[in-house]
């Protein structure tokens, strides 16, 4: 239609090329089509991090499965453990009371507390209606928990006999499954509450704290005299990687429910 007008006009064709469009008009394109490629290129980036985040925990294992197959990581452990140890291997360092209260870090990470946490997590999922986030965390905990004593039986690895276990055990050595299922349950409800957040240094105040809780469970469990520490390193790497490929494949297959939206009070 342009075109036939300007031709009855008598202007060339050619002519409208050279006319500029309004200004404003421009800049409200170029602003509306900012978010849209930004908003593109990290729903590129993101499954790459996903990957990433998967694949290189579980080279880690592998790697330190490897070590631990071949006994090379037995110096290694030694020293850390022997380290723990005033030089009566019945005697771990600090006071009588620091060991109390890592008996209590310890049982942060056991089974009694990591089903409880989740099943209280699913309950409340359940009553906001967000059905698909409570599926996301009882398929995590308990497929991790299912790896877990699958990997024990596998590696059939005898708990530490260097020095005293201050609490009892039961289970095989590797990989720990304090440290593994820690890291499966707490980043996993970690991860769905930093969601629900609007600012982000909530977010990141959550993750930080479930990170630290799930470092420090790992920890006490080589202070315990009950794991090597190659048992938690590999129990971390494999409770990391677990969690992140379940969120990636509940984001992929759109099983999450939409984040909860805060309103801010007047």
């Amino acid at each position: 239609m342009e075109f036939s007008l300007s031709r009855e006009a008598g202007c060339d064709p050619d002519c409208l090329d050279s006319v500029e469009p309004e200004p404003g008009l421009v800049g409200s394109r170029r602003m509306s089509s900012i978010p849209q490629n930004l908003w593109r290129r990290v729903r590129e980036i993101v499954p790459i991090a996903a990957l990433l985040g998967v694949s290189l925990p579980l080279l880690i294992f592998a790697w330190i499965a490897d070590e631990v197959g071949e006994g090379d990581a037995r110096a290694f452990d030694q020293s850390i453990l022997l380290s723990l140890r005033t030089g009566d291997p019945a005697d771990p360092i600090g006071p009588r009371w620091f060991e109390g209260w890592v008996v209590d870090i310890s049982a942060l990470g056991g089974f009694a507390v990591l089903g409880l946490a989740t099943l209280l997590a699913v309950g409340y999922l359940l009553a906001e209606k967000r059905r698909a986030d409570a599926l996301l965390l009882l398929f995590a905990t308990i497929g991790g928990t299912a790896i877990s004593e699958g990997l024990k039986l596998g590696f059939n690895r005898p708990r530490p006999d260097l020095v005293a276990h201050i609490v009892e055990t039961t289970s095989m050595s590797f990989p720990s499954g304090h440290a593994m299922l820690s890291a499966v349950t707490y980043l996993t409800l970690g991860a769905l509450i930093a969601r629900a957040q609007a600012r982000r240094r909530l977010r990141g105040y959550v993750l930080g704290a479930v990170i630290l809780v799930t470092l420090m469970i790992g920890v006490s469990r080589v202070y315990l005299g009950v794991h090597w520490p190659t048992d938690v390193l590999a129990g971390w790497c494999l409770g990391a990687a677990w969690a992140m490929l379940c969120w990636s494949i509940a984001t992929q297959l759109g099983l999450r429910d939409a984040p909860v939206k805060v309103t801010q009070a007047a």
